[in-house]
């Protein structure tokens, strides 16, 4: 949907898009949900009236123009319609990660100084009511899903579809102040502010303007010829830049529809219902679905798995050249179609991906195995590279140019150049206004050219111009001999494999790289009951022998192939251990988009990292663990340290800076 202006075509809010959907295409789904299995929906001339009503009742609740308003809730249309209402009244809509602890919330809510809060349910509410005391400028609080809050003191707390009601019964009163608070709205008012994943120190508030959003939402629909009948699902966190962007961002701007999913249960079969046709994830969820591919094969007929692998193999050779439009001979593509028939075709269903024309990945590096086995079955999985400053888009993958090692070209209207540290720098109209009360990190992160640091290292190829990562700049190093140390590298090579769920490697300085896994407790779980092996916890079964020689495999696997790149030869396992519990973001080890906070996990498990490169055999440790009740526990075991055969290779030393 093209359209072209300094202020694209003159929209230059997302209520001022609101508005022209309702009016040019009214009568088209805007958003669905599932609700007790039965697909609800609304059409943008509905979703313009249920928003028009939560703000008219907003302004009635006493809501100003620069109030926070923080929305904390899963992926809803009501909630989605709450940070458009938040806009449509000047306040500022800061959505919050719903599986956040209550001690995490009180660190962004009382550093933005959010007035109000709306809550999806009585969890929710639970969480801000604990730490409402250590909250300076918490009045109130308006909560969705009625469930459980009878007996509440509502004297700041209030129902969603009261306040709507308030709002029409107010209709007539409160309409032209409405109005003439949209009417202000321009590029440069604030449209929403998203906090950072916090992977080393405090999340910082990423302040967006409307014309970041909608700008990065035009050229990024432009670039992939995204249209109005396409259909995502949404569901991730919506206090994540992604999912702003391509539910609020590229949705408004094209009018396609948004469809949110019953659960997180239910997201599988909802999504197969659905059949996006664009789509986005994490490498995590693509790792979690070919993981659960393996699995299935694993307990599939003998005739069945020979007919997968048979299909499989000939999908790795051609698959990608057929997807690209490039040159294959007939007999290929013919046997390329009956695997589609008998094999592509139904695993593609099976995972809901029937129906995507344009599919995305990024967040983190994804393993070239992982990325090369959905191009193969013919869908068009992409790779981006983005930043919450960035509005999302750094550098995209044209079709036709797609890679597993690159992440692809500028995106529309981004300049991209590389320090002198190798450190990779862009600007483009999606660099953030600022840090919120954070002048000194907004300047050491933005120059007053408008240049911002990534804090990635990479390099832009001289034949394509392709942008290649190789890992977060304060995380590649030097090996004790000189040679390249990039962890990422390493650790996405290993999480290729199904039993392998995390990895984290360490070896900067060092003469050699050890390694911390978490298994898979889905595949190495189900692999154990097909093998009679009885456990009794994760513990268990991540210590027993089988499972650690299964790793072993993998690791001494993974070396082979590093030991091929000249420059990371010297990144190989010596040795590694498989941990006793899960990383997990309630303890800190990792961020709540799942990144690794590698740092923290240095400091907490420095006793290992010690055991592993004093040669020892095992060490016994204890651990501090949180519980989903915020509890708080310990588990202690004797971990087994392992070591692994690696290819001899003379390393390439890195040129000194």
């Amino acid at each position: 949907m093209a359209q072209s202006s300094q202020t694209a075509g003159g929209l230059k809010s997302i209520p001022a898009l609101l508005h022209r959907n309702a009016t040019e295409f009214g009568d088209r789904p805007a958003y669905r949900e599932k609700e007790f299995g039965i697909w609800q929906s609304w059409t943008w001339k509905q979703a313009e009236k249920e928003i028009t009503n939560l703000a008219l009742g907003l302004i009635n609740l006493g809501v100003n123009e620069g109030d926070f308003i923080a929305i904390i809730g899963r992926n809803r249309p009501y909630m989605y319609w709450s940070m458009v209402a938040a806009e449509s009244v000047g306040a500022v809509p800061v959505p919050i990660y719903q599986d956040s602890a209550a001690e995490e919330m009180v660190y962004v809510l009382d550093h933005c100084g959010a007035r109000f809060v709306i809550a999806e349910d009585q969890e929710q509410v639970d969480k801000v009511i604990e730490i409402q005391d250590r909250l300076h400028q918490f009045e109130h609080m308006i909560y969705l899903d009625p469930r459980g809050m009878r007996k509440y003191d509502h004297s700041r707390l209030h129902e969603f579809s009261h306040i709507q009601e308030q709002g029409h019964a107010a209709r007539e009163e409160f309409l032209p102040e409405l109005k003439r608070r949209s009417d202000k709205l321009d590029y440069d008012s604030t449209c929403v502010m998203l906090y950072t994943s916090g992977t080393t120190g405090k999340p910082k508030g990423v302040v967006l303007s409307n014309r970041n959003v909608i700008e990065s939402a035009k050229n990024s629909s432009e670039f992939d010829h995204l249209r109005l009948d396409e259909e995502i699902l949404a569901y991730l966190p919506m206090a994540w830049v992604g999912d702003f962007i391509f539910s609020v961002g590229q949705a408004y701007w094209c009018g396609f529809c948004v469809n949110c999913p019953e659960s997180e249960e239910t997201l599988q079969a909802d999504l197969r219902e659905i059949g996006p046709t664009y789509y986005f994830a994490p490498p995590r969820v693509f790792e979690i679905e070919l993981t659960s591919v393996m699995i299935r094969m694993e307990d599939a007929s003998p005739l069945k798995r020979r007919m997968f692998h048979y299909f499989m193999d000939h999908a790795k050779k051609v698959g990608g050249d057929i997807l690209d439009g490039k040159p294959v001979g007939f007999g290929d593509r013919f046997k390329y179609w009956l695997g589609d028939l008998f094999v592509y075709g139904p695993l593609k269903n099976t995972l809901g991906f029937s129906r995507v024309r344009v599919g995305y990945t990024a967040g983190e590096a994804i393993g070239p195995e992982i990325f090369d086995f959905y191009r193969s079955l013919g869908i068009n999985l992409k790779q981006l590279y983005g930043q919450t400053e960035a509005t999302v888009f750094i550098t995209a993958q044209p079709d036709g140019e797609v890679r597993s090692d690159t992440v692809g070209v500028p995106s529309p209207g981004v300049e991209i150049k590389i320090g002198e540290s190798g450190e990779v720098y862009y600007r483009s109209p999606g660099v953030f206004e600022y840090y919120y009360k954070n002048p000194e990190s907004t300047a050491s992160t933005k120059d007053t050219e408008g240049w911002v640091a990534t804090g990635d290292a990479g390099f832009i190829e001289p034949d394509t111009g392709h942008l290649r990562i190789i890992d977060r700049a304060k995380d590649v190093g030097k090996m004790a001999d000189g040679s390249l140390f990039a962890p990422k590298y390493v650790e996405n090579k290993l999480k290729f494999y199904p039993n392998i769920l995390e990895a984290v490697v360490f070896g900067n300085g060092r003469d050699q790289c050890m390694a911390f896994v978490n298994i898979d407790l889905n595949a190495v779980g189900n692999w154990a009951e097909r093998n009679n092996i009885s456990y009794s916890s994760y513990q268990e079964l991540a210590g027993h022998p089988e499972v650690l020689n299964a790793i072993k495999l993998h690791v001494e696997e993974v070396n082979k192939s590093v030991a091929v790149d000249e420059m990371l030869s010297g990144c190989q396992v010596h040795r590694f251990l498989v941990l006793h519990k899960e990383l997990d973001a309630d303890d800190g080890e990792l961020t709540r988009t799942r990144k690794v906070r590698r740092r923290i996990i240095e400091e907490k498990f420095n006793d290992l990292i010690d055991a592993l490169y004093s040669g020892k055999d095992e060490i016994f440790t204890k651990t501090e663990v949180t519980y989903e009740d915020g509890r708080k526990g310990s588990i202690s075991a004797t971990l087994k340290l392992i070591d692994a055969e690696v290819v001899p290779v003379t390393t390439r030393k890195v040129a000194a800076e």
